[in-house]
């Protein structure tokens, strides 16, 4: 799958998922710029991709920050003067409830960064895409058809659900402009997620004897999954959500 040539954009991609997709790409010959928050990070990062492929840009931003957004997309046009992948991967945890009454605080915090901003990235991007004939490939999670609902990861649960409505309405609008977008839904993924939600007392490691594979997926898994849909093999497929949970929600929607 030679991406040579293409541009990519990657947000979230100072670790875990974001960063393996990106040295993948970058593996594959593409452009990628690179976005996140964590500029110590995004450095190594780029190391790695450098060590295999081109020299990514690195882009320092908050995406749930408007002109913030508007600036990643200036500047991957700007130094490529093209895009043909983007890659919505940025994603945070807020745990709040109901009866806790700090549930629209939490709710406001992750819907701005797992829907809304996802949201603001294709409205930028999709003149550039339209162009191009790309694509968009967003990563969702289990966590939007998980069956039953941990009650303090309600608003994570919540932007997921609201991702993959929003990702099939984008497809369908788009296809007629020969734009494909998919969606991505990872079970656990051995990724700093839980960390960064300050989580100390388990890991996602932990969690592999509740899969009925006895296992959890590393982010390669993940970005082998995002690559196939953002290349020519997947020119038929769009408006399509493609699970990687080891059976995740095999055993919870029984």
């Amino acid at each position: 799958m030679s991406f040579k040539n293409k541009v990519v954009l990657v947000t979230g991609a100072s670790s875990g998922i974001g960063a393996t997709t990106a040295i993948e790409f970058a593996k594959e010959g593409a452009n990628v710029a690179i976005v996140g928050r964590k500029e110590d990070k995004l450095k190594k990062v780029s190391e790695q991709c450098a060590k295999v492929g081109p020299k990514p840009l690195v882009i320092k931003a908050d995406i749930g920050v408007d002109d913030e957004m508007k600036g990643v997309i200036d500047a991957v046009i700007d130094k490529f003067k093209r895009l043909d992948v983007l890659v919505n991967n940025a994603a945070i945890m807020k745990f709040a409830s109901v009866l806790e009454g700090n549930i629209l605080e939490a709710y406001d915090y992750t819907m701005n960064v797992n829907v809304r901003a996802y949201i603001h990235a294709t409205m930028l991007t999709a003149p550039h895409l339209i162009v191009t004939k790309g694509n968009i490939i967003n990563i969702s999670s289990v966590a939007a058809t998980a069956l039953p609902a941990l009650p303090n990861y309600t608003p994570y649960h919540t932007s997921k659900a609201a991702l993959n409505f929003f990702s099939r309405c984008t497809a369908r609008e788009l296809a007629s402009h020969g734009v494909r977008v998919n969606i991505v839904s990872p079970g656990p993924v051995v990724t700093d997620l839980l960390e960064n939600a300050g989580v100390t007392d388990m890991s996602f490691e932990d969690l592999s004897g509740e899969m009925p594979l006895n296992r959890v997926s590393q982010p390669i898994e993940i970005a082998n999954i995002i690559l196939f849909l953002a290349s020519d093999k997947a020119v038929g497929i769009t408006g399509s959500e493609y699970v990687a949970d080891n059976g995740y929600l095999l055993k919870i929607n029984k």
